[in-house]
């Protein structure tokens, strides 16, 4: 069975890269306002993620703005679709368990 990725494994990093895996790239304003977080805990997550080489970041000047376009590298596809994979298992796990009733409470 696969690991999972504890640096993918957050909430937050783990819509993040199922966002990227469908992309190319996407700009880092659409991904805070799909996430719904911050400037700031974005760039958080995605230093983190860049620092493992999961993702690459380009600066464009979009006439006087700069924008900041964020893609997966090959490295990051592989870890995001290594956990996916666990997260797969670990589902079909719990499908093939048999279906255990909850104890009465007293």
């Amino acid at each position: 069975m696969s690991a999972l990725d504890p640096a993918i494994h957050a909430p937050a990093r783990l819509q993040l890269c199922a966002i990227l895996s469908a992309v190319d790239e996407a700009q880092f304003a659409t991904l805070r306002d799909e996430l719904g977080v911050s400037d700031s805990v974005l760039s958080k997550h995605l230093a983190a993620l860049s620092e493992l080489g999961y993702v690459r970041l380009r600066k464009e000047l979009l006439g006087k703005h700069r924008a900041t376009w964020v893609s997966l590298t090959p490295v990051g596809r592989r870890a995001f679709n290594g956990h996916v994979a666990a997260l797969r298992a670990l589902i079909d796990v719990a499908d093939a368990a048999p279906a255990r009733e909850a104890p009465a409470a007293e």
